[in-house]
């Protein structure tokens, strides 16, 4: 079974960034600069439900010599816990894909508004302007605001000290302006990736602190694949998702979730932090339009 290379070596693949189409620091073209400069092979843009920097990167790794993946990551809910799923080589100009994603991104537009909102009740004031400005451009079509946006719009106005202690105090499950978003269920994601050609994973298992429900998803929706090596995996998570993807058979992915530098912290890892061998692109391209 393939195993995650050593940060310090050149080559492989990085199968986790977020790029301005979702929460994301930089433009698409510019993670595939920093996937070259890092001597990567490839490099997966997987934005927060849409696909929006998909074609920008794939046109910048054409010039750079380096493979881009086609990707997405998919907001979903199970066992009261916001569960993502990786999709990769996906059918980025799939009309009925597009459309569920748009969906997704409404409702993700909703529980923003109910964010600001609880954060108005604790005596904090913060408008829907007001984050996209700090976005410092014009927000475009088919991307999206989430909470690290409004994180930094709270750095910036000096209700907390850093992004992370943001998160914690206001945005986190169980923080004082937490909302939960009404999702879709994971088989439903995995079904959508399926239905658009791609091929589904389940990403970073160890944050949700349940391997229990890790197991339960795998049963139930069937992703191919497992994100094994991730920038918040120590080595005992590394070690729990490699047996647990030898027992269902699943392809091992990793990536380091990058989504660049926001009031001068990287989050959640930089380029080609986590990465794994260039073979697991094979296994992945060999999995579409298959079935768990």
């Amino acid at each position: 079974m393939p195993i995650r290379l050593p940060d310090d070596v050149k080559g492989g693949c990085d199968l986790h960034t977020h790029t301005q189409a979702s929460d994301g620091m930089n433009r698409p073209s510019e993670n595939v600069q920093l996937a070259f400069e890092r001597g990567l092979n490839a490099l997966a843009i997987t934005d927060h439900d849409t696909v929006a920097g998909v074609e920008e990167a794939l046109l910048a790794g054409q010039r750079l010599g380096i493979e881009v993946v086609p990707g997405v990551e998919i907001s979903t809910m199970a066992g009261g816990k916001d569960i993502h799923i990786l999709g990769y080589y996906v059918d980025i100009h799939d009309e009925v894909f597009l459309g569920r994603l748009a969906e997704l991104r409404r409702t993700r537009e909703l529980r923003n508004e109910k964010i600001l909102a609880k954060l108005k009740e604790l005596g904090i004031s913060i408008t829907m302007d007001e984050v996209i400005r700090g976005l410092g451009r014009e927000l475009a079509p088919d991307e999206s605001i989430g909470r690290p946006h409004i994180a930094d719009a709270l750095v910036r106005k000096g209700h907390a000290g850093s992004m992370r202690e943001a998160f914690d105090r206001y945005l986190a499950q169980g923080a004082a302006a937490y909302v939960p978003q009404e999702r879709i269920h994971p088989s439903a994601a995995c079904d959508w990736i399926r239905d658009a050609g791609g091929v589904p994973v389940l990403a970073h298992p160890g944050i949700y602190e349940d391997d229990e429900l890790v197991e339960t998803i795998i049963r139930e929706a069937g992703p191919r694949g497992i994100e094994v090596y991730h920038s918040d995996h120590g080595a005992d998570d590394e070690t729990r998702y490699l047996a647990m993807a030898q027992q269902y058979s699943l392809i091992v992915t990793g990536g380091s979730d990058y989504h660049g530098v926001r009031q001068g912290e990287v989050f959640h890892g930089d380029i080609g932090a986590r990465r794994v061998a260039a073979e697991v692109l094979e296994q992945l391209r060999n999995s579409q339009g298959s079935v768990q």
